[in-house]
């Protein structure tokens, strides 16, 4: 049996720290290293330890969890695996996170479930790399393409597609086909299908939205 991932949280509130340490170590592939409250003692801390995983929030003293990233990402040395852990959700900052290596972003609140999802996940592709030379397509796909492993695209869906809404969501909540249609550039009718696969492969939730006239169907990813 392997030895857990080792991983240090990132919180300024130590409530929500101590939540997420909770939900770790209920995790047996992985074990908590430390908890670091503000930017310059994350940074300290993550260069100090050589995590397999950091869970990072982005509202932080001192530094901001982006810039914490970065500084992280231009050291030389081992590099961990970053899962972002914050309520910001505007497009500019997912975007920068995206840019420098976040692969997993999750806005608070989060269940224990969304977060273990992304830590069986995060341990998958740290054992495929482990003692491989060399990587099939299909593994490559895999490691790019979001969501649960092994899940399949139905025919008629594009995977190219699917990242852009399932990315449209992580920027927003509560949103419309229409809107996610005008988002990534597709119709209504379109947007709709896929949205109605990411509910039916429970990635996403479906509500409806009360305004004048009938009730509309409005989205949010799971987790």
């Amino acid at each position: 049996m392997s030895a857990p991932l080792s991983v240090v949280i990132v919180d300024d509130d130590t409530s929500i720290a101590t939540l997420h340490e909770r939900f770790v170590a209920a995790h047996p592939g992985f074990r908590v290293e430390e908890v670091a409250f503000d930017g310059p003692s994350a940074v300290a801390a993550i260069l100090a330890r050589r995590p397999d995983v950091v869970l990072l929030d982005f509202h932080l003293p001192g530094h901001s969890g982006l810039e914490v990233l970065r500084a992280v990402r231009a050291a030389a040395g081992p590099q961990p695996d970053f899962i972002a852990v914050t309520a910001v959700r505007d497009v500019e900052s997912v975007r920068a996170a995206r840019a420098a290596g976040v692969h997993h972003y999750l806005v608070k609140p989060f269940t224990a479930s969304a977060l273990r999802n992304r830590l069986d996940e995060v341990a998958h592709d740290r054992r495929l790399f482990q003692g491989a030379s060399g990587l099939q397509q299909s593994e490559i796909d895999a490691l790019f393409t979001p969501g649960p492993r092994g899940a399949s695209t139905p025919k008629g869906l594009s995977v190219e597609t699917l990242e852009s809404i399932v990315g449209a969501l992580r920027v927003d909540v509560d949103v419309s086909a229409t809107e996610v249609g005008a988002a990534v550039g597709i119709s209504r009718v379109s947007a709709r299908r896929y949205l109605e696969y990411l509910v039916g492969s429970g990635r996403a939730t479906r509500t409806l939205r009360y305004t004048t006239g009938r009730p509309s169907s409005v989205y949010t990813l799971s987790g």
